[in-house]
C-alpha cells in the first residue's frame, strides 16, 4: 500500500496545471515513524528481568514476584491438575525473595541487600541485661537480638506472664532463657543475704522430647556459667535413678524436663513447683497436644502462677512464678487450660507478624511423583547434596518408613543415620548428636526431629512423605534457613497422593499472599 501526495506544478508543454503524484511505500513510512519516536524521547526503555515467585514446569503458569491479583482475578495454580494421574513428573518452585531470615533486625532493600542504617543498631546491651550475660553471648558471636527477642525480653524482665508465638528459627529459646537467667542471678544474690532462705528449684522448662531437653540444657549451661547457676536435665527413658541423680547435689536452679520425667520427680517429692520463680512451656503446640495435655495440666495445677507482675517480686517465700508459653503454632484449647492457673487478661501476647508466613528466604520445590519413583528422586537429591557436604533431613510420616528407607539407602551405599520415636531415648540422643557434629550428613527421621531442634547445619529438607498437616509442614521447613545458619537452605517435597495435593494447593495459594492459614 502507498500514500499519494499532490503538488502544484505546470508542465512546459502543457497549457493547464496538472497535479503531481508522489507515491511513498508503506515500509518507508514505518521507518520514518520509528525514527521520529526514537528521536522524540530522551532515553530508550529497556525491559528489566523479572524474578519469578513461582516457577513452574509449564512456563505459562510462572508468576512474577510482586504481582498482585485483581479484585475479581483468580490465581492460576501450577498444581491445579495434580490429582490426575497424567500430572506425574510435573513440578513447581516457590523461589526465595530475600536473602536473610525475616527475624533479623536489619533494614533491607527489595533485592535483600543490606542498607546503611541511620540509627545505631540495637544490641543486647540496650535490653538492660547484666553485662556478664551479654559477654557470654558475645563469645558465641551473638550480639544483636532478633525481632521476637526484642519484644519478649523487656516484658519478662518486668514480671509479665508471656504467651509468645513466632516462626521456627526466630530465636525463641534465648528470648526466655536470657531474662530467666538474668532474674535468677539477681534473686540468688538477694536470697543469699537472708539466713532463713533454703535452696530450691527456681525455674522449670518443659519440652516435649529428650533431644530438645538436652539441647536447651546445653545452651542454658553456657549462659549460667558466669553466675554458678546449676542446670540439670531429666528426660524420658532414663529411669527413676537418673531422675534422682539430678537432685543429689541439691536442687538445680534451672531444671529442663520432659513431662513424664517431671511427673515422676514430683511424685517422689524431689521438687516443689509451688516455690518456682519461672515456669516455661516450650514447643506449646506439641505440649498441648492430647498426648501431653493431661500431664501438662497436672503440672500447671501444682504451680503457683502470678496473676500480676507485682506478685513476682518480694522475698522468696512470697514470690509467685512467671508463666512463659512459647511455640510456632498453637492448637485450640490453650486458653481454657491457662485460664485455670492465671488471669488470661494479665498475660502479654506476643505474636510475630511473620507467623504462618511462608519463609521468604527459603526455596521450596514441589514434585509430583509416583510412590515407586520417590527412592530414585531421593537418591539423586542426596548425591547432589553430598558434593557440598551439606546436612540433609529426610522426613517420613511413619517409623516403619524410616527403617525401610534406611535399609534401601544402605543398599545404594549412602551413609546416613535414622531417628524415630520408637528407638530408646539414649540411642536417639547419640544419633542426633552425631548429626549435629557433622559426623554424618544425612538424617532420616519422623517429625520427632521437626520440633525445636537446632539444625543450623541443615541446607536441605526432603519431605519423602508429604506432611499430613500445614503445621507439620511449617515445622519441617523451619529446619532450614534458621537464624545463625550459614546457608538459606531449600525444601524439596515429594507429592504422591490426592490428599497431599490439597495441602500443596493451600501452600501454593499462600505464596501469593505469603500466609499459610491455620485450619480450624
Amino acid at each position: 500500500m502507498v500514500q499519494s501526495v499532490s503538488a502544484c506544478g505546470v508542465h512546459p508543454m502543457s497549457t493547464t496545471a496538472q497535479p503531481v503524484v508522489i507515491r511513498i511505500p508503506r515500509h518507508m513510512q514505518e521507518q520514518v515513524e520509528n525514527v521520529k519516536q526514537v528521536r522524540g524521547k530522551n532515553k530508550v526503555n529497556t525491559i528489566k528481568a523479572v524474578k519469578h515467585l513461582i516457577k513452574s514446569k509449564n512456563p505459562e503458569l510462572n508468576q512474577s514476584a510482586g504481582y498482585t491479583l485483581g479484585k475479581f482475578e483468580h490465581s492460576h495454580l501450577s498444581s491445579k491438575g495434580w490429582k490426575h494421574n497424567k500430572s506425574f513428573g510435573d513440578y513447581f518452585t516457590v523461589n526465595n525473595t530475600q536473602r536473610t531470615p525475616p527475624v533479623v533486625t536489619e533494614i533491607q532493600d527489595e533485592e535483600g541487600d543490606k542498607l546503611k542504617e541511620k540509627s545505631k543498631p540495637i544490641t543486647f546491651h540496650n535490653l538492660h541485661l547484666c553485662p556478664d550475660l551479654v559477654e557470654a553471648l558475645g563469645k558465641d558471636n551473638i550480639t544483636r537480638p532478633t525481632t521476637v527477642q526484642l519484644q519478649t525480653i523487656p516484658k519478662l524482665l518486668k514480671g509479665y506472664n508471656i504467651l509468645c508465638t513466632a516462626e521456627t528459627g526466630s530465636g525463641k529459646t534465648l528470648s526466655y532463657l536470657l531474662p530467666v537467667i538474668h532474674k535468677l542471678q539477681a534473686e540468688k544474690a538477694a536470697d543469699s543475704e537472708s539466713i532463713e532462705t533454703t535452696p530450691r528449684t527456681r525455674s522449670v522448662i518443659i519440652v516435649p522430647s529428650r533431644e530438645l531437653a538436652d539441647q536447651v540444657s546445653a545452651v542454658a549451661r553456657s549462659l549460667c556459667g558466669p553466675f554458678r547457676l546449676m542446670v540439670k536435665t531429666v528426660g524420658g527413658g532414663r529411669g527413676v535413678g537418673n531422675i534422682k541423680l539430678a537432685f543429689t547435689k541439691g536442687p538445680p536452679d534451672v531444671l529442663v524436663a520432659t513431662p513424664g520425667a517431671l511427673i515422676k520427680a514430683l511424685r517422689r517429692r524431689y521438687l516443689d513447683l509451688g516455690e518456682l520463680s519461672f515456669m516455661v512451656v516450650d514447643e506449646a503446640d506439641t505440649m498441648f497436644d492430647p498426648s501431653f495435655s493431661g500431664m501438662l495440666e497436672s503440672i500447671l495445677a501444682q504451680t503457683c502462677v502470678a496473676c500480676d507482675p507485682s506478685e513476682t517480686r518480694g522475698p522468696g517465700p512470697t514470690r509467685k512464678a512467671q508463666l512463659v508459653v512459647v511455640g510456632a503454632t498453637f492448637p485450640g484449647g490453650v486458653g481454657e487450660v491457662l485460664s485455670q492457673v492465671t488471669d488470661l487478661g494479665s498475660m502479654v501476647t506476643i505474636k510475630s507478624k511473620n507467623l504462618h508466613f511462608l519463609m521468604p528466604h527459603v526455596k521450596q520445590t514441589f514434585l509430583k511423583v509416583r510412590g515407586a519413583d520417590k527412592l530414585l528422586e531421593l537418591h539423586q537429591a542426596l548425591k547432589a547434596a553430598e558434593q557440598d557436604k551439606a546436612g540433609v533431613l529426610v522426613f517420613c510420616n511413619r517409623a516403619s518408613t524410616v527403617n525401610w528407607l534406611g535399609y534401601a539407602l544402605e543398599d545404594m551405599g549412602l551413609r546416613h543415620v535414622r531417628l524415630q520415636g520408637e528407638m530408646p531415648a539414649s540411642l536417639r540422643a547419640g544419633i542426633f548428636h552425631s548429626f549435629q557434629k557433622g559426623q554424618v550428613d544425612v538424617l532420616i527421621c519422623t517429625d520427632i526431629a521437626s520440633r525445636g531442634l537446632d539444625t543450623q547445619r541443615v541446607c536441605l529438607v526432603v519431605n519423602y512423605d508429604f506432611p499430613e498437616s500445614h503445621t507439620d509442614y511449617i515445622h519441617r521447613a523451619g529446619r532450614v534457613g534458621r537464624e545463625g545458619s550459614m546457608e538459606d537452605g531449600e525444601v524439596l517435597s515429594f507429592v504422591t497422593h490426592p490428599w497431599d495435593v490439597e495441602l500443596v494447593q493451600k501452600i501454593e495459594t499462600a505464596a501469593w499472599d505469603g500466609v499459610l492459614h491455620q485450619e480450624a
